[in-house]
């Protein structure tokens, strides 16, 4: 009877030091001097040092070990030795090696390639070491959303992706035929949680989202994923505490979490750690308005922040700081008005410091019927489209509020990657669909 060999992942070998394993994945790299070879083996849950001594494995083994090349998918027998010197603390002391598909020309090798490059062949580039840092990366901030929603008894509301009419107006959205009807990738799905709101209380959607914006910066991509809550009887101060408490929530998780990674992309933890350390900053659009002027800013009260603003404001506090009470006119449609001036609308952006802008934006809801059809007048939006939205204050309206935070814009804060086209496996940018 054979027995199967032992195969745990890389990740799991802290736990069987001194047995004999067999570990399958691909070779990332390697040395020789002539009697000994050191490969780095990878097989998608960690990298391991492969300590391979002509000696103690067949000529067959060795010789495969002499040709196996870059990317080469290779199997490894030996013994698992806990070594503190050892990268990870622990290697294998091979017993065997075979090349089971052999890689040539690999394109992407430890030379420098320009990003142009590296996007074309970005199916290969996501197994660097700094890319899948990243995407380890987002997929705990992806599983840090959705525990810290479910901790607070929040039921998930999968938003349609395809919807009759715009979230915010028509001029970035992505149009496709719907059996002879125009019908839109959703760039939102807050319109849809209101009603689930009064269904459940507590809801919020996460999935992808589109936005047909002709932007080159570093921080917008055409295809992103957004997460979404809506919380019913939720007033203006509760949503800047929750939104508070949520980006502080997803922080720590990294820190906690996320060691490893954030030691291979070279992350300043002391940072990360002040961010959840206290409070943000907080400050009215009035107040960051005179605050850039008064650093020579040319921008007006009315004006939207650009890139350049918002890491002037973050700069200046050194930590993430959230910006209230926006003009009205420059905001959404259902935004709700300040009691106190109805000229400023309950909205609410985190700014992330460090030049990463906006993560997060939200506000107060109008749930007053009359004000919101007039806002949809003044907005010029159909209101046939919208009289699905009108029912929910038509019966049984409500206070309530939410915001929606881009996953790929916070990824690349924890990660401090220059654009965002890092932080997501297959980016979507302007003029860019391949691969």
């Amino acid at each position: 009877m054979t027995t199967e060999p032992n195969q745990p992942t890389i990740r799991q070998l802290a736990g069987h030091g001194g047995e004999t394993v067999q570990l399958r994945g691909w070779l990332e790299g390697g040395r020789s001097s002539g009697k000994i070879a050191f490969v780095q083996l990878r097989d998608g849950s960690g990298v391991v040092q492969v300590v391979v001594s002509r000696k103690e494995v067949s000529e067959q083994a060795w010789e495969a070990v002499k040709g196996a090349t870059q990317e080469s998918t290779i199997r490894v027998s030996g013994r698992v030795n806990l070594d503190d010197r050892a990268p990870g603390g622990v290697e294998i002391h091979a017993t065997d090696f075979e090349v089971l598909y052999a890689t040539e020309d690999y394109p992407i090798t430890p030379k420098e390639h320009g990003v142009a490059f590296l996007m074309e062949h970005r199916h290969l580039w996501l197994r660097s070491r700094r890319q899948r840092a990243a995407l380890r990366v987002r997929s705990e901030v992806c599983q840090a959303i959705r525990d810290f929603y479910y901790e607070r008894d929040y039921t998930l509301i999968d938003s349609p992706i395809l919807t009759p009419a715009a979230c915010e107006g028509t001029s970035t959205l992505f149009e496709t035929d719907y059996f002879g009807d125009p019908a839109f990738l959703s760039q939102s799905g807050q319109l849809y949680l209101e009603p689930a709101a009064a269904a459940l209380g507590k809801v919020y959607c996460f999935g992808p989202t589109f936005r047909a914006e002709k932007s080159k910066t570093r921080r917008h991509l055409m295809e992103f994923w957004m997460v979404e809550p809506e919380v019913a009887f939720l007033e203006f101060p509760g949503l800047c505490d929750l939104a508070q408490e949520f980006v502080q929530y997803l922080i720590q998780r990294v820190l906690d979490r996320c060691a490893t990674d954030l030691e291979i992309l070279e992350r300043d933890r002391s940072l990360l750690e002040g961010y959840v350390a206290e409070p943000f900053a907080r400050t009215t659009y009035t107040e960051a308005i005179e605050l850039l002027q008064g650093m020579g800013q040319s921008i007006e009260w009315g004006d939207d922040f650009g890139a350049e603003h918002e890491t002037l404001v973050g700069e200046h506090y050194g930590r993430p700081v959230m910006i209230t009470h926006f003009p009205a006119a420059m905001k959404a449609f259902y935004m709700q008005p300040d009691a106190d001036d109805d000229t400023l609308a309950l909205g609410l952006d985190i700014i992330a410091p460090e030049g990463y802008g906006e993560i997060v934006g939200g506000s107060q809801r109008i749930h007053d019927h009359d004000l919101l059809l007039r806002r949809i007048d003044e907005h010029e939006l159909p209101r046939e489209a919208f009289q699905w939205y009108l029912d929910v204050r038509r019966y049984g309206t409500y206070p309530h509020s939410g915001f929606g935070m881009g996953l790929e814009r916070f990824v690349a804060w924890m990660c401090r990657m220059d654009h965002v086209r890092e932080t997501i496996p297959y980016p979507r940018m302007l003029n860019k669909i391949y691969p």
